[in-house]
């Protein structure tokens, strides 16, 4: 067995190109402040990855909106070019957050099987231990930890 961390699951809302919109509204609704905005422009290249399309640079590649203490709202915009199965309905993540690569990795790994993984759980340029899947009932995922190298840098942009 293992023992229960200080995990957190939160909802990973996707949009093809209204996220800004959406999270505005979400913001005037719950109240509170974006901790962090990304955008596609801001995003660094990788070799072999598909390029941001034509018009989607100001294009919202992350957002975060704390709700409570607890819980926090987030999304992103995407396109058919990088995500041509997103469609309303199927546009809602779990997002789950745990305090250590260990528990990361067990949690991926257990909801990985008999479903199909769309990002392998690996270190991000944001730096953090991020993966996503869709477990074996149709329901997506996204794994995240942050590294302490995250930790540092966000206490260091304060």
């Amino acid at each position: 067995m293992f023992e229960i961390t200080a995990t957190t699951v939160n909802a990973y809302l996707t949009f093809n190109g209204t996220c800004e919109e959406a999270f505005n509204l979400y913001k005037s609704v719950f109240g509170g402040e974006f901790p962090y905005v990304g955008r596609f422009k801001d995003m660094p290249s990788h070799g072999g990855e598909k390029p941001t399309p034509e018009g989607w640079g100001d294009k919202i590649m992350h957002i975060s909106l704390p709700i409570s203490k607890e819980t926090t709202l987030m999304g992103s915009d995407t396109s058919q070019e990088w995500a041509p199965d997103v469609t309303v309905g199927n546009n809602i993540t779990l997002s789950v957050n745990t305090q250590n690569e260990t528990d990361a990795k067990r949690i991926f790994n257990a909801l990985a099987e008999s479903g199909k993984i769309k990002m392998p759980l690996e270190k991000t340029f944001w730096q953090s231990y991020f993966g996503m899947l869709t477990d074996k009932f149709g329901i997506n995922w996204m794994v995240n930890c942050e590294l302490e190298s995250h930790k540092d840098f966000e206490e260091e942009n304060r």
